[in-house]
């Protein structure tokens, strides 16, 4: 039966393998585990922050093709509407 899952070395220093491993038998799991589950966890969140620098590039960009802004104080009013309980639109972008 193929899982589609392989294997892959990863090689510690003598210190991590004994930290992973008293960690491990503190949460009752496998060092395997922990380490999937911390390289998981390091990928989603590093996707999300190349997915938020991709979006702040793209958003200079369109800022340095169209010169369309919201100023921080257009921002901060319309926020402090919705804070206080009004339904109103963003502001709309400008030149």
């Amino acid at each position: 039966m193929n899982t589609g899952i392989s294997p892959t070395p990863v090689k510690l220093n003598p210190e991590l393998k004994m930290r992973l491993k008293r960690l491990a038998a503190a949460r009752h799991r496998a060092p395997h585990w922990l380490m999937r589950e911390a390289i998981a966890q390091y990928v989603d969140r590093e996707e999300k922050r190349e997915s938020f620098r991709q979006d702040g590039i793209r958003a200079w960009n369109e800022y340095e093709a169209t010169g369309l802004h919201v100023t921080a104080e257009e921002v901060d009013a319309w926020l402090a509407r919705l804070e206080a309980g009004q339904d109103v639109e963003p502001p709309e972008a400008h030149v």
